[in-house]
């Protein structure tokens, strides 16, 4: 066939639309990184501090244009780092993020059905989180309800909801 060296896949040079999609996608990943707060770019563990202090930079910056060119600046220096990792790390922070919001919605959904159907749901309750105290779920239950009936302010709603989160998070450490 043929032996000139240009034909060959192997050593072919990548395309200028392959290596614009490469850029474009780590401006992505840098934009990613801009929504987040700093505690959360703190949690990602990135040791390139320049690429830092952009992305802080990039979320002060209020004009369009100056913004986007900066999101340009973040997407050059994306070049030089491990952005598989970075991405990797993104990932598992939204992980994180989606099991805390799964987790918050079973503990809402238990106070709920506790102040809809009081007792009745206090065995679906305990099924879940076997170690709670039985005694203090029906009591603050029941005096959720009596402030409901009472037009009063939701301070037992309030406590039942925090006593079954905390349950929720001592049975995610074991």
């Amino acid at each position: 066939m043929n032996d000139d060296p240009l034909f060959d896949d192997e050593i072919a040079p990548e395309s200028k639309s392959a290596r614009k999609r490469q850029m474009h996608a780590l401006q992505d990943l840098g934009e990613q990184l801009v929504s987040l707060s700093p505690a959360q770019l703190a949690k990602l563990d990135i040791d390139n501090e320049t690429l830092i202090d952009s992305v802080l930079l990039a979320q002060r910056i209020s004009h369009r244009s100056g913004k986007r060119r900066q999101m340009q600046f973040i997407g050059k220096l994306m070049r030089n780092v491990d952005a598989e990792q970075i991405a990797v790390a993104l990932d598992e922070l939204h992980e994180t993020s989606r099991k805390a919001k799964a987790v918050e919605h079973v503990v809402e959904g238990a106070r709920d059905a506790l102040l809809l159907r009081g007792d009745d749901a206090l065995g679906e309750v305990l099924s879940i989180w076997p170690n709670g105290d039985r005694q203090l779920i029906r009591q603050l239950s029941r005096s959720a309800n009596d402030e409901r009936v009472k037009n009063a302010p939701p301070v037992s709603a309030r406590k039942l909801f925090r006593y079954l989160r905390s349950l929720a998070d001592e049975s995610s450490d074991d």
